[in-house]
Formats: structure tokens, C-alpha cells, sequence
């Protein structure tokens, strides 16, 4: 019994025929008729029942999920469904999502006719790093008649990781390695001076800087010879994440320390494809994560399991701490990308000391965040007086934060002011600016 449902139709149906015996109350000579259609209905009834629950009644579904879903991705997702029977089925799809998306309304309807099959494709976008869970698949049939529907259970249930987006770092490594193609966001930097390795002497060609030719290897060669750099290699990068309160805010869904988090693959996986060598440190009130810098073939697999499993938490980030972690667990000077927040001058002026300090034996980074809703609160039109102050508020406090990108400048501290969404382009296009620079 707990497989029958009874549709819209029914109710429909049967409340249409008790409103017909309540005008029979008035109009006695309608009673046989209605007592005709109740008789009609309750076979029609048993009717689709027997069709529903016939012997031949057969139907299968599968679900098709990656291995591995993308924090912040559109993860596609299909499920396969096919009728075997042999009578033409409305089905009403309810998959069982995993409770992190909090989703109660998702339902689809398909039409299979008679050996007919079909796969439905939805995405899902995760916003929290773990182990997503999805049930079975729940189909709601029903036949032509429609009067009742047949709940049939699929057992479908599967553990599916979510990571740090792999997709978005296969993006941006594309778009910061093509030296060709022109794509928004990346920047293309020019490359200043000469600190870089020596590679070649090669035969000038149209487009060659002037300033490279050797004259000394042109004037034995009788033709134009230019020396040909790379740049230089083995370079250390890590990437610091704060994980303390100040990171839980979110937008779009989005936790700005998961923001960091994919920053911080996309980063590693660019260091690596340029040769040098990407680590990672976690911190707030106690050091998390630590992976050392390295360029083994494995580095970037050990950085993601590293990320996968960080959580934030609800303290405040010590950066004494930090500055004690620098010093003991990065060896030689290397370029440090800190990924924190400062909501008010003087959270940044009780962090400066200790980051200048780390400033003056690593190439730091600093790399915090703009609120966007402010600014899109600011935009907006002003209709009161009350609206006029706070957005007068509003622009203080996003006047306070580009002051905090100049103060620390003043210091030497490179910074980077940013929207949470182009994090990850903004990161990697200071680390080829300095890297082209020459400052590692």
C-alpha cells in the first residue's frame, strides 16, 4: 500500500462526482447517473491499479556522477531511465540529492513510451568542501489513465567527494600558459630586464628584442645572433591560507577561505607547470596544513588532499604564529601568497609588524578581499536620506580598504585588493608580474 499514490486527477475526478451528488440533493433524477459514474470511476480505478502492478511492469534507473565534483563548479549529472514494459508510463523523477544542497523541490516529469528509454542531465554546484551522499532514485508512474501513480525505488545511493575545483585550475593553466591566444583576464605581461637563466644563442629573427643581440657571436657568424633567456626556475610559492573567522563570510555561495582554496590549486598547479616549486601552509589560532615546496610529480596531488580536508575556524588568526611558522618551515627566500581578510585598520595594524618582518626575508603577498554586496549596495539609487548616509558609510569603509592596499605598498608588501569571484585570475597574474619582474 505504500507504493500507491493517488494523482491530481483523482481528486479531481472524485471531488467532481461528490459536488454531482450534492446537486442530486435538489435534483433526485441525476442520482442513477452519478451512481452510474461512481461504478465507472472506482473500475476505472482498480483498472489502473492492475495495470500499474501488472507482471509485466518494468522499469530501471542509474544515476552517472563523477568521480569527483568541483567546489563551485556546475558538476553535471545524468540519470538513465528506461521502461521495459509494455505500456506507455508518465513518470515523475525524484532523485534523493545529498542534504548539503538543501534541496526539497527538485522533481522532473518525462513521457516514456513502450521499450523507450531516456537520460536527463542536471547540474549541481556544491559550495562546501566533503563527502556528499546521494539516495535513490524515487519514480513516481503512472499510465494513460493517471488516476494513481506506483512508487518505484532504484537504489541508487553513492559517496561522492567534493575537491578544490580541478576544472577552474585546468582553466587558468590554459589561459597562463597560451602565449598565443588572447583571453580575458589573464594579463600579458611584459617582461622587464634580464634575470633570467641563460639558455641559447639563436639566429635573429623579426620580433627579437635588439637589446639581446651578441655582437661578439654576430660578428664571428657574419649574421645577427641573440641570447635567449628562460626564466629562472626552482623558485619556492607557497600558499598561505588564513582559516579563521574573518574567511567564513560568504558570497555566492562561497566561503572566502574556499575561494583561497581554489586560488591556491590553480596557483600550485601554474608554479608547477613553470617549473617551480609550490607549497602550502594553513593557519589561524594553531598551524593546519603544512606541505613543503616541492616539484615532484606528486606535489600537486598532496596539495589537494591537504585542501580538501581544511575547515575555518571560529578564532582569530594569530600572526606571531605565522611569523614563527615562516621562519621554521620555509627554507630560503620564496614568494609568499597570503590569502587573509582584514575588515578594519586596525585588525591590519596589529598583523603589519609581523608582516613586515616576513617581508624581509621572503617576497610577500598579501591577497584580501572587497565586499561586493557593499559595492553593489552603493550603486544602487539613493531614494531617502537614510539611504544616503549608509551609503555614505559604505563608501568609508571601501575607501578604508584601498588604504590598507597603500599602506602596506609603503611597507615594500606587495597587495593585492580583490573581488572573491576573480581571485584566482588576480593571483595568478601578480605571480607572473613578479615572476617577470624578476623578484624570485
Amino acid at each position: 500500500m505504500k507504493a500507491i499514490h493517488l494523482t491530481d486527477r483523482f481528486f479531481w475526478a472524485f471531488g467532481g462526482l461528490v459536488v454531482l451528488f450534492v446537486i442530486c440533493f435538489w435534483v433526485p433524477v441525476l442520482l442513477p447517473g452519478a451512481q452510474a459514474i461512481f461504478v465507472l470511476l472506482l473500475a476505472t480505478v482498480i483498472l489502473d491499479g492492475l495495470l500499474l502492478f501488472g507482471k509485466n511492469m518494468e522499469v530501471s534507473a542509474a544515476r552517472q556522477t563523477p568521480k569527483i565534483m568541483g567546489l563551485g563548479d556546475n558538476n553535471p549529472i545524468k540519470v538513465r531511465m528506461e521502461n521495459a514494459s509494455n505500456l506507455p508510463l508518465s513518470i515523475r523523477l525524484i532523485d534523493e540529492l545529498p542534504v548539503q544542497f538543501q534541496r526539497r523541490d527538485f522533481e522532473y516529469r518525462i513521457s516514456l513510451g513502450s521499450g523507450a528509454s531516456e537520460t536527463l542531465h542536471y547540474d549541481l554546484r556544491p559550495v562546501e568542501r566533503g563527502q556528499y551522499t546521494f539516495g535513490d532514485l524515487n519514480l513516481f508512474l503512472s499510465s494513460q489513465i493517471g488516476l494513481l501513480e506506483r512508487r518505484w525505488v532504484a537504489p541508487a545511493e553513492a559517496a561522492v567527494p567534493v575537491y578544490p575545483s580541478v576544472l577552474q585550475m585546468k582553466q587558468l593553466e590554459l589561459r597562463a600558459l597560451d602565449r598565443i591566444a588572447q583571453h580575458p583576464g589573464i594579463k600579458k605581461i611584459r617582461r622587464i630586464g634580464h634575470s633570467y637563466e641563460f639558455e641559447q644563442i639563436k639566429n635573429y629573427v623579426r620580433g627579437d628584442d635588439y637589446r639581446s643581440i651578441n655582437w661578439k657571436a654576430s660578428s664571428r657568424r657574419g649574421t645577427l645572433m641573440v641570447n635567449q633567456y628562460e626564466d629562472e626556475r626552482s623558485q619556492q610559492i607557497y600558499s598561505i591560507i588564513d582559516k579563521s573567522r574573518v574567511m567564513k563570510m560568504p558570497f555566492e555561495g562561497l566561503s572566502l577561505m574556499d575561494y583561497a582554496v581554489n586560488a591556491s590549486l590553480a596557483i600550485s598547479n601554474i608554479a608547477l607547470k613553470k617549473y617551480d616549486r609550490a607549497g602550502l601552509i594553513t593557519f589561524s589560532d594553531k598551524i593546519g596544513a603544512t606541505v613543503k615546496a616541492d616539484s615532484k610529480a606528486t606535489q600537486l596531488n598532496k596539495i589537494l588532499n591537504a585542501l580538501y580536508a581544511e575547515q575555518e575556524r571560529q578564532v582569530e588568526a594569530n600572526y606571531e604564529l605565522l611569523y614563527y611558522a615562516a621562519r621554521k618551515l620555509i627554507a630560503g627566500r620564496s614568494m609568499i601568497l597570503l590569502y587573509t581578510n582584514f575588515e578594519s585598520r586596525f585588525a591590519l595594524e596589529r598583523a603589519l609588524p609581523f608582516l613586515r618582518r616576513i617581508n624581509r626575508t621572503h617576497l610577500l603577498v598579501v591577497i584580501f578581499f572587497e565586499n561586493t554586496e557593499i559595492r553593489t549596495f552603493i550603486e544602487e539609487e539613493a531614494t531617502h536620506i537614510e539611504d544616503i548616509y549608509l551609503q555614505t558609510v559604505a563608501r568609508k569603509y571601501l575607501n578604508e580598504k584601498a588604504q590598507m592596499v597603500q599602506q602596506l605598498r609603503q611597507y615594500g608588501i606587495q597587495a593585492v585588493l580583490t573581488r572573491p569571484e576573480d581571485l584566482s585570475v588576480n593571483t595568478v597574474n601578480k605571480y607572473l608580474e613578479l615572476k617577470s619582474r624578476g623578484l624570485i
